[in-house]
C-alpha cells in the first residue's frame, strides 16, 4: 500500500491530522493534471492551476464522508472535481445576463476544441453530452473524464478503471465518436 492509499484510509477512519498529510503528497500530481485542462482554455482564463487544484481538493476534503478505493479512485474523483468547478465557470461566463451566446461544434473538432471556438461553449456541450453517456455507460465516461479531463495517459486511466489498455482503447474510440455525434445532435 503506498503512501496516498494508506493516508486515505486514515482519511476515512477519521485520523484529525491525515487530511494534512495528503496534500503534499499529491499536490504537484493535482497541480499537473490542473494545467493539462487549463491549457485547453481560452488565452485570458482567469483561473490558475493552483486555485483550481485547492478548490477540487477542498470540495474532495468537504464535510461528506469519503470512502476511496485506492489513488486511482482518489484522482478519479479529482478529475471530476476539475470538470465540475470548469463547467460552473463556463455556465456563470455564458449566463444570459453575462452576455452568453451558443455557437455551432463541427464534426471536425470533435470533442477538441477549435482555436475560434469559444471553450465554455465547448465545455458545456461536451458536459451535456458526457452526462447523457454517464447514464449509458459509466465507464466508457469515466474513461473520457480520465484522459480529457485529468489528462491520464491510456495505461493510467485504464489502470484507474480496471481495464485493460486494449478495453481503454476501444472505449475510448467508442466515447469519442459518441460524444461527436450528440454534440452534433444537440446542435442541429
Amino acid at each position: 500500500m503506498n503512501d496516498v492509499t494508506r493516508i486515505l484510509n486514515a482519511i476515512e477512519q477519521g485520523e484529525e491530522k491525515a487530511t494534512d498529510k495528503l496534500l503534499p503528497l499529491i499536490y504537484e500530481e493535482l497541480r499537473s493534471l490542473a494545467a493539462h485542462k487549463l491549457a485547453r482554455e481560452s488565452p485570458g482564463q482567469t483561473l490558475q492551476a493552483t486555485a483550481l487544484v485547492h478548490e477540487a481538493y477542498l470540495r474532495l476534503m468537504g464535510a461528506q464522508s469519503q470512502h476511496w478505493d485506492g489513488q486511482g479512485h482518489f484522482f478519479a474523483a479529482a478529475a471530476e472535481a476539475m470538470r465540475r468547478i470548469l463547467v460552473e465557470r463556463a455556465r456563470q461566463k455564458k449566463a444570459g445576463r453575462r452576455g452568453g451566446d451558443h455557437q455551432r461544434i463541427g464534426l471536425e473538432q470533435g470533442i477538441l476544441v477549435d482555436e475560434q471556438e469559444d471553450p465554455a461553449d465547448h465545455l458545456l456541450a461536451l458536459d451535456e453530452a458526457l452526462e447523457r453517456l454517464d447514464t449509458r455507460d459509466p465507464v466508457k465516461a469515466n474513461l473520457v473524464k480520465l484522459r480529457y479531463f485529468a489528462g491520464l495517459t491510456k495505461h493510467q486511466a485504464a489502470k484507474a478503471l480496471g481495464i485493460s489498455p486494449a478495453t481503454a482503447d476501444r472505449h475510448w474510440r467508442y466515447a469519442r465518436a459518441w460524444l461527436r455525434m450528440e454534440i452534433l445532435k444537440k446542435d442541429a
